[in-house]
């Protein structure tokens, strides 16, 4: 009886365990927006630049504007540095103490990057500096780290809740990094529509 007993505690404490590791994860909610969001602002890249020449792509509206082609390596660099900030983020203890200091919610983080109307200096290691060999290396590379991004939102059990990233603007939880990395990629989307409407853009 006593060995039933004991079989049946080990069973339930086995469940137990199973459910508070599983609430520790993504929502499916969650899981599913920003799987979406990635998709999508991918997807409306590869449309933007479809069928673009040499001509149009490498284009400056100025001597101090980035070109199409740079748009895109930005964004290449852009997806693997803040996919680390991810990374990093996990290196340290899962603390849901800490979620009164995240001030913004998902959808105002991703307003915040979006939106153009406000211009930022970027950093250094963002710059594009013709590190891909061409337009068509920059696009694949943005691409082979979207793919990784895709599957990891699709499958990861890491507690992006409860690990976070400080922002210049402050505090964000950890699933709201990829939440800002597929706006970042909004937001150099619409840079590339303000060249592509700019009136001296060549039209071939």
């Amino acid at each position: 009886m006593n060995k039933i007993l004991s079989l049946f505690i080990a069973a339930a404490c086995l469940l137990v365990s199973y459910h508070a590791s599983a609430q520790t994860g993504l929502t499916d909610s969650d899981r599913d927006f920003a799987f979406n969001h990635l998709k999508q602002s991918q997807k409306k890249l590869q449309k933007v630049v479809k069928g673009l020449s040499d001509t149009q792509l490498n284009f400056k509206a100025s001597p101090e504007s980035w070109s199409i082609a740079e748009c895109v390596e930005h964004m290449a660099i852009s997806e693997s540095v803040i996919f680390s900030f991810i990374e990093g983020s996990l290196k340290t203890a899962a603390d849901p103490s800490l979620r009164s200091e995240v001030k913004m919610t998902d959808e105002q983080i991703i307003q915040l990057t979006t939106d153009r109307s406000t211009k930022v200096q970027t950093r250094e290691v963002f710059e594009p500096k013709h590190s891909f060999g061409s337009f068509q290396g920059a696009l694949d590379e943005f691409n082979n780290r979207r793919k990784s991004s895709l599957k990891y939102v699709k499958s990861t059990k890491d507690d992006l809740r409860n690990h976070y990233f400080d922002f210049p603007f402050g505090k964000a939880d950890s699933f709201q990094v990829l939440l800002f990395m597929s706006g970042h990629s909004i937001r150099h989307i619409k840079q590339i529509e303000e060249i592509l409407a700019t009136p001296t853009f060549p039209s071939s």
